[in-house]
C-alpha cells in the first residue's frame, strides 16, 4: 500500500526506523499468516508444525510484503520522491487478531512519499505493488512442480502472491486499488478484474497444500 504526503530530493537508501519497521512488518505477518494456516486452538497441531508454518510463512509472505513494498519505495523514487516505509503497528495487532479467528486483514503500513506528482504518476506507485505480486506469483509457479517442500513453498508463494495482489487493489481507503482507480477506471478494471480471478481460483480450487 502507498500512501501520498509532500517534498523532495529522493535515494535509495533505508534509515535504521525504516529497517526496524520492514522487520517488524515481515515478522508479524509471517506470524499472523501461519496462525490462519496452522490454528493453535487446533489440538492435533504441534508446536514443531506451528513453528515449520512460521518459517514457511517467512519465505513466502515475507518475501511477497518486502518485495510489494519495496517496488512502492523503487518506483517513487524514480518519480523523484522521498519515499519511506513506515509499519501501522495498530494494523499488525489486527492482522494477528483477525488470524486468531480464521480470517486476515494483512495491512502492515505503507511506503509513504513526499514531492511533487501527478495523480498518473501516483497511480503507478501504487500499481508497482500488486503488478510485483503476480510476477512474484509466476516466479514461484514452477516450484509446484516439485515434490516435498519446494513444492509447497511453491504453491504458498502462488497463494499468498495472488491473494496480496487482489487484496492491495480493492478500491479502499489507503489501499494501491483506490490511486488507480481514481486515475483512471479502465487501467483499474484491467488489473483489478484479473487479480480477483486469479486469487479466487487459487483460493477456491488450488488450495495451499
Amino acid at each position: 500500500m502507498s500512501v501520498r504526503t509532500h517534498h523532495p530530493e529522493p535515494s535509495l537508501s533505508f534509515s535504521d526506523k525504516e529497517l526496524f519497521d520492514l522487520a517488524i512488518a515481515w515478522l508479524t505477518l509471517s506470524v499472523a499468516f501461519a496462525l490462519l494456516f496452522a490454528p493453535i486452538h487446533r489440538f492435533d497441531l504441534s508446536v514443531g508444525y506451528f513453528a515449520l508454518m512460521v518459517g514457511l510463512c517467512f519465505v513466502t509472505v515475507g518475501v511477497a510484503f518486502l518485495l510489494h513494498e519495496l517496488a512502492h519505495k523503487v518506483v517513487a523514487i524514480e518519480y523523484g520522491q522521498l519515499a519511506e516505509f513506515r509499519a501501522d503497528y495498530q494494523m499488525l495487532f489486527l492482522a494477528i487478531m483477525s488470524a486468531l479467528i480464521g480470517f486476515i486483514f494483512a495491512a502492515p503500513g505503507a511506503v509513504y512519499h513526499r514531492g511533487r506528482i501527478t495523480k498518473r504518476e501516483n497511480a503507478m506507485i501504487a500499481l508497482a505493488g500488486p503488478i510485483t505480486n503476480h510476477l512474484l506469483a509466476l516466479m514461484f509457479l514452477p516450484l509446484m512442480l516439485f515434490p516435498g517442500i519446494l513444492g509447497v513453498i511453491g504453491q504458498m508463494g502462488v497463494w499468498i502472491n495472488l491473494f496480496l495482489a487482489a487484496f492491495n487493489m480493492i478500491p479502499f481507503g489507503p489501499l494501491d486499488g483506490k490511486s488507480v482507480y481514481d486515475w483512471h477506471k479502465g487501467v483499474f478494471a484491467l488489473v483489478f478484474v484479473p487479480s480477483v480471478l486469479f486469487a479466487g481460483y487459487v483460493v477456491l480450487f488450488v488450495g495451499l497444500f
